[in-house]
C-alpha cells in the first residue's frame, strides 16, 4: 500500500471540496479543511495503479475548478495543488513510490504545463520541502515543466517521504511574537513548525518529521513549558492520519489531550 496526502488550496468551498472527495475515488480516506488557512488536506491510500489514477483525478478535478490568482490564505502555497507527496506504508517499497512521484510529476508537466519541483531523494541527495518553499524560482529551477510558474495552476511540489505527522496546537492568551519563540525552541530535525496568528487565537503548526524522536507528548509538554503564565493550550488537533503505532507509544490517557484517536489512524481507516 502508498498514501498520498494531498495539499489543496482550497478550504472553504464545501461544495468544492465535495466534488473533489468524489473524485479521489476508492483511494479517499480523509479530508482535513481548514477556513483561515484556506486549505484542505486529502489522504489516499491504495496500492500503487489505483491510487496513481484517484491521484491523477483529484489534480485534475482541483485545475477544473480553482485558481491560484485570487486565493488567499495563512498558510504558504505556490500551488492550487501545492503538495503531492507519496508514502510506502511498507518501508521496502521506498523506490516504487520514488516512481510513483516521477510519473505524477511528469504527467502533470505534460497534461497541465505546470512545474514541478521533486522533494525527498533527488539525484541522491535528500532535498526537503522547506528547501523547495526557500528556493523555487530564486536558485532551484523547477525537475520537470516550464520554467515559470502557471499563472493559473501556479507550481507544485511532488515528494517522497516517509511517515509523519501533521500536528497543530492551538494557543490561547498568546500573542504571535510569543508563538514565533515557541516555534524556534522546540524546531529540531525531527520537528518543522510555524506559528501562526488566526485572529481569535495562535497556532503552532507542526510536522513531526520522526516520531520516533518526537512524539506528540514531548511536543506538546515542551510548548507548555514555554508558555507565558497567562498562555495555555486550549487543544491539539491531528491533521490526516496517524499510524497505530504512534497511539500505542502514547498513554492511553492523553489521546484526547493531544488530539489523537484510534478512529484517526491509517488502519482504521483500511478497514
Amino acid at each position: 500500500m502508498f498514501e498520498c496526502v494531498i495539499n489543496i488550496s482550497e478550504g472553504r468551498r464545501l461544495d468544492v471540496l465535495d466534488s473533489l472527495r468524489d473524485a479521489s475515488g476508492s483511494s479517499f480516506r480523509d479530508r482535513h479543511s481548514d477556513v483561515t488557512h484556506h486549505r484542505s488536506v486529502f489522504t489516499l491510500i491504495n496500492e500503487a495503479p489505483t491510487l496513481a489514477r484517484d491521484v491523477r483525478a483529484l489534480i485534475t478535478a482541483a485545475y477544473q475548478q480553482l485558481s491560484l490568482q485570487h486565493h488567499q490564505g495563512v498558510h504558504p502555497r505556490f500551488g492550487v495543488v501545492d503538495v503531492v507527496p507519496f508514502v510506502a506504508l511498507d518501508p521496502t517499497r521506498v523506490a516504487e513510490a520514488v516512481t510513483l512521484r516521477d510519473e505524477t510529476a511528469k504527467w502533470i508537466c505534460d497534461t497541465y504545463a505546470v512545474p514541478c519541483f521533486y522533494y525527498g531523494p533527488v539525484n541522491g541527495v535528500l532535498r526537503t520541502l522547506p528547501d523547495v518553499r526557500r528556493r523555487a524560482f530564486i536558485d532551484l529551477a523547477p525537475d520537470v515543466g516550464p520554467l515559470e510558474a502557471n499563472p493559473q495552476w501556479g507550481a507544485v511540489a511532488v515528494g517522497q517521504r516517509p511517515v509523519m505527522l501533521a500536528w497543530n496546537l492551538w494557543l490561547d492568551g498568546v500573542s504571535l511574537e510569543e508563538a514565533r519563540r515557541i516555534v524556534l525552541a522546540i524546531r529540531r530535525p525531527a520537528v518543522r513548525a510555524l506559528a501562526f496568528d488566526l485572529g481569535t487565537s495562535v497556532q503552532v503548526s507542526c510536522n513531526l518529521i520522526d516520531v520516533q524522536n518526537a512524539r506528540p507528548s514531548e511536543v506538546y509538554d515542551q510548548v507548555s513549558r514555554a508558555l507565558s503564565p497567562r498562555g495555555k493550550i486550549s487543544r491539539a488537533e491531528l491533521v490526516g492520519l496517524a499510524p497505530a503505532s504512534l497511539l500505542a507509544s502514547e498513554d492511553p490517557n492523553r489521546w484526547a489531550e493531544l488530539g489523537l484517536s484510534p478512529a484517526a489512524t491509517i488502519e482504521a481507516r483500511l478497514r
